[in-house]
C-alpha cells in the first residue's frame, strides 16, 4: 500500500509553491483520471483503490509512471475535497506553452483579477464547451492548478490552454494590430446587437470591481448582457462565470 511519505508528498501538491517547484498538479476522481488517460496525457503518479487499478487496461497502465494502491482512508488524507474520490493522480505541467503575443490571430479570452477558483474553473469549462482554445489571465488571477479550479473545470484543461501575462501589454499589442478588444460591463451595448468578429480579445474583470481603470482606455467595445426580467430586486448582476458562458455562447453562435 501507499507509503506515508508518498501521502505527504501528494498533500504538499495542494500548495501552489510546491506545485510550481515540482511542476505537478493533482487531479481527482475516476471520471477525471479516465479522461486524462483517454486523451493520451501521461500521469506522473496514480494512487487509487485496488478495484479501480484492476479495471485499468494495459494501454492505460502504460501511460502512468507509478501506480500505488491506496485505501479510502489514505485517499481522504491526500484529497483536497470534502468528499474524496477513488483515485488521485499527479500530472506534469504542460510544456511548450505559446507566447500570448503570438496567438492574437485567435479570438482570445482575457481575465483580469478573477480570484475565485470556482469562477476560473467554470470559465475554463465554458470556454472548452464553446470552442475557445486560449485564456490569458492577469498575473494576480487564481492559480489554474488550484484543486478547486481543476474540479470546477471538469477536464476542460485538456482542451483549453491557460496562460498568465501582463494584460496591459497584451491589449496594447492587440490595439497595434487593430484587433477589437471587447470589455464586459454592466452598461454598454447588448452583446446580442453588436457586430462580433472571430478575432480579438474578450475581457472579463474582477468579481467585485470589474475591469480596472488601467485597462479601460484599451477597450474598443463595451458590451453587456441585457437584463430581461422586469424585477428590480434581488438580481443585480451575473457572476463572472455565468456572464462568460452567455458571452461565449453568442460569439460561438455567430461563428458557427
Amino acid at each position: 500500500m501507499i507509503s506515508k511519505n508518498r501521502i505527504k508528498y501528494i498533500q504538499s501538491l495542494q500548495d501552489k509553491k510546491a506545485r510550481e517547484k515540482e511542476k505537478l498538479y493533482i487531479i481527482e476522481g475516476e471520471k477525471l483520471v479516465k479522461g486524462y488517460l483517454n486523451s493520451g496525457i501521461r500521469l506522473n503518479f496514480l494512487a487509487a483503490l485496488p478495484e479501480f487499478i484492476n479495471l485499468l487496461s494495459p494501454i492505460e497502465k502504460a501511460t502512468i509512471d507509478e501506480i500505488e494502491p491506496a485505501s479510502m482512508k489514505d485517499l481522504e488524507r491526500m484529497s483536497a475535497l470534502k468528499t474524496p474520490h477513488n483515485a488521485i493522480a499527479a500530472v506534469s505541467f504542460p510544456a511548450g506553452l505559446p507566447d500570448p503575443l503570438k496567438i492574437t490571430d485567435n479570438l482570445l479570452i482575457a481575465l483580469e483579477s478573477v480570484q475565485d477558483p470556482g469562477n476560473l474553473g467554470t470559465i475554463i469549462r465554458a470556454a472548452a464547451w464553446f470552442g475557445f482554445r486560449y485564456i490569458i489571465c492577469s498575473l494576480n488571477c487564481a492559480d489554474v492548478y488550484n484543486p478547486k479550479v481543476i474540479q470546477a473545470s471538469m477536464g476542460a484543461l485538456l482542451n483549453v490552454t491557460v496562460l498568465y501575462y501582463d494584460l496591459k501589454q497584451l491589449l496594447e499589442e492587440a490595439r497595434k494590430r487593430e484587433l477589437p478588444v471587447y470589455g464586459t460591463y454592466l452598461e454598454g451595448e447588448s452583446v446580442y446587437n453588436l457586430k462580433l468578429g472571430n478575432r480579438g480579445i474578450i475581457l472579463f474583470g474582477n468579481e467585485s470591481m470589474g475591469i480596472s481603470d488601467d485597462l479601460f482606455p484599451l477597450i474598443t467595445t463595451r458590451l453587456m448582457i441585457p437584463k430581461i426580467t422586469t424585477s428590480i430586486h434581488g438580481v443585480e448582476s451575473l457572476n463572472v462565470g455565468m456572464a462568460a458562458s452567455v458571452v461565449f455562447s453568442e460569439f460561438a453562435r455567430r461563428m458557427s
